[in-house]
């Protein structure tokens, strides 16, 4: 390598560590503030609500059996997530953990909906800027 291919190496890595060093200052700050607005996940099946929920930091389970099926949903750390499903494409489980307002999980087979909502907090807002 040559000294003027380091040169550029290293000034591209520390524009993007100083880049960087806000967004960690910030998202320390911004979780804590996050947690202070009272987030609810509305569990809907066949349209119609079943069950509303706080998400608290601590753990509980919620069975869902229907005609259609079983599944069961797991609130912890102010969030929640699908942890099991006898549906057959079991594509409800990859929705993974959701902790911010307006996430949804989706199990179609099952006709259950979750969505998280609230006041404020991360959702709202812009995404990102380009």
């Amino acid at each position: 390598m040559k000294r003027g291919d380091l040169l550029l190496i290293s000034a591209v890595l520390l524009a993007a560590v100083l880049l960087m060093v806000p967004k960690w200052i910030q998202g320390s700050t911004e979780s804590e503030k996050n947690h202070n607005n009272a987030l609810t996940a509305v569990i809907k099946v066949d349209g119609k609500v079943y069950r509303t929920v706080n998400l608290t930091q601590e753990e509980q389970t919620i069975e869902i059996k229907n005609d259609h099926g079983y599944n069961l949903l797991k609130v912890h750390d102010y969030g929640i997530e699908m942890i099991d499903a006898d549906c057959p494409d079991q594509i409800c489980l990859s929705f993974g953990f959701k902790s911010r307002k307006g996430d949804s999980i989706v199990c179609l087979p099952h006709r259950i909906i979750v969505e998280i909502e609230g006041e404020g907090g991360e959702g709202e807002g812009t995404d990102a800027v380009i």
